[in-house]
């Protein structure tokens, strides 16, 4: 038995969290132990997936012993086992930043005793999304994190966040409705949904119909990765959210959508059909993302921005369609969902301590809690992208590949990302000097926690009366700086894991290795060029 045959466990081991959890929905603090020893233990048998896909590449489980291409199958392969690692890293961080919100809050409000089992059917349904070989096992995974996020987007129950929550269900209903009329035209097509065998039958389609299919997966992932003009929903609905709720939503779930784009993009679809109407999307989700952002003076929707806006990275550097553009949006993705994710934990301490996320409200945090402006600089920096960090790196990639490029096109998203880089530091900049530089009483609606003296400790809402809790609770902060060391930690092993990236490019424009694997040696591969387009 080889260590890809243990791929499963990644979707089986939250979902047995979840049932034990809901057992144990009276006893919370055994609720809280299991759920992080669970997640704990699916963050190490993904390590392990890693490690198998970087040195024995692709390698495909099939579930049931229902052969390809009939039956269920997963693939293991150096893009989805790094997205495997790197999103259980972030849901782990996220999870005790909850448990440590729940303990200072005594539970009250966010996390209640069913976010955990609701987020370990999260956490499940986004595996399962990696692994999956087939198109109706991926709609699955996309429907179990869907109907897990519209609980936990609506926990506490407020005006504000069920109607955000409507808009996001209404907005997600569609696109799923999408993908499902998508999936069965593609089998009433192909006879078949599994992508290796797509891979295959979708060359012999004639040109409209292959298209048409091409178009339709396009905005139905479009939708869930919120691609310009499609992200309309996205800035309304997550600020609403708690705040862990709101940081493993805006790190996770539109990445699931840009890795679906990813696969089917270079397995399905090779070559540049579509490559233009990408490039003009990505670069208007570049430019409107980010002017967005600038306008806003709640951070939490600044942040909603400029997640928008950095979507436009990753889909640029899948529309070139060369090896160089794609490993530099491998690396970018897993770049963006620690930074991403980082910046609204940061945010959820900013709330607490400072009484409020808009920065009409705040001043001075940077003397009040120098840790907490340290956490902020760093993933901002990050994010704008200066100089060494991740972000700088992975820019510089996919700004290296458009001038390779060379088309016209090409030089106007290289502009447009260079332009969107500045307008991300100045946002960031902005943020910093009105929350953190200028003095309290220099806001203009100043928060009176922020006047206090001395450090203010206020009773939680499920507290005794005798009893108190600090603003930033330990585990919230050590979590948080826990994620901001990962953000560091992928500038100091960037070479790694651009190799990774780039290895991870290859094999998916190649399509060999993926079909090899899930068909056998004796599948006929498609002839593609090194670029990835067929001959």
């Amino acid at each position: 038995m080889t260590i890809a045959s243990l791929a499963p466990l990644a979707v089986v081991l939250p979902i047995l969290g979840a049932a034990l959890t809901f057992l144990l929905i009276r006893h919370t603090r055994a609720q809280r132990g299991v759920s992080i020893a669970l997640l704990s233990l699916t963050l190490a048998l993904e390590c392990l997936l890693l490690a198998s896909a970087w040195n024995g590449g692709t390698a495909a489980v099939t579930i049931g012993g229902w052969l390809p291409p009939f039956g269920i199958v997963m693939v293991v392969d150096q893009f989805s086992s790094l997205m495997l690692v790197v999103s259980s890293a972030v849901s782990l961080a996220v999870l005790v930043y909850a448990t440590g919100q729940g303990m200072a809050d005594g539970d009250h409000d966010a996390p209640v005793s069913i976010f955990h089992p609701t987020y370990l059917i999260l956490v499940a349904g986004v595996s399962n999304a990696f692994l999956s070989g087939d198109l109706f096992n991926l709609y699955v995974g996309f429907e179990i994190l869907l109907t897990a996020s519209y609980v936990l987007m609506t926990l506490g129950g407020t005006g504000p966040r069920i109607r955000a929550g409507v808009t996001y269900v209404v907005v997600s209903v569609v696109s799923s409705v999408l993908f499902l009329i998508a999936i069965a035209m593609v089998y009433g097509a192909t006879g078949t949904v599994n992508m290796a065998d797509l891979a295959l039958k979708l060359g012999d389609l004639d040109q409209g119909t292959r298209t048409l299919l091409h178009v339709m997966l396009l905005v139905a992932f479009g939708i869930k990765a919120a691609v310009f003009p499609l992200s309309f929903w996205l800035p309304d609905s997550y600020p609403t959210a708690p705040a862990p709720v709101t940081a493993v939503f805006a790190g996770l779930l539109t990445k699931v959508g840009v890795y679906a784009m990813v696969r089917t993009e270079t397995l399905l679809f090779p070559g540049d059909t579509l490559n233009t109407p990408l490039m003009v999307a990505a670069l208007l989700t570049m430019v409107v993302g980010i002017l967005g952002a600038l306008a806003q003076s709640d951070i939490k929707r600044l942040l909603s921005f400029t997640l928008v806006s950095h979507i436009g990275y990753m889909v640029f550097g899948l529309a070139m369609s060369s090896a160089a553009g794609l490993a530099a949006a491998v690396f970018y993705v897993a770049h963006h969902i620690t930074i991403q994710t980082s910046l609204f934990l940061v945010t959820g301490l900013i709330e607490r301590r400072g009484g409020s996320s808009s920065v009409d409200r705040l001043g001075g945090l940077a003397k009040l809690s120098p840790m907490l402006a340290l956490l902020f600089f760093i993933p901002g920096m990050n994010l704008a992208g200066i100089p060494p960090f991740s972000g700088f790196l992975g820019k510089v990639g996919l700004l290296q590949a458009g001038v390779e490029l060379g088309t016209p096109l090409a030089y106007a998203l290289v502009t447009g990302g260079v332009v969107t880089s500045l307008l991300t530091l100045l946002a960031i900049a902005r943020v910093w000097n009105r929350a953190f530089w200028r003095r309290p009483t220099d806001a203009e609606h100043p928060d009176p926690v922020l006047l206090a003296p001395q450090p203010v400790r206020v009773a939680g809402p499920g507290a005794k009366l005798n009893s108190t809790v600090t603003l930033l609770p330990r585990t919230m902060v050590g979590s948080t700086a826990a994620l901001v060391m990962v953000g560091v930690a992928l500038t100091v092993f960037a070479g790694p894991l651009f190799g990774l990236s780039d290895r991870a490019a290859r094999d998916m424009l190649d399509r060999g290795p993926y079909i090899h694997a899930v068909l056998g040696d004796a599948a006929a591969v498609p002839g593609t060029t090194a670029a990835g387009g067929t001959r």
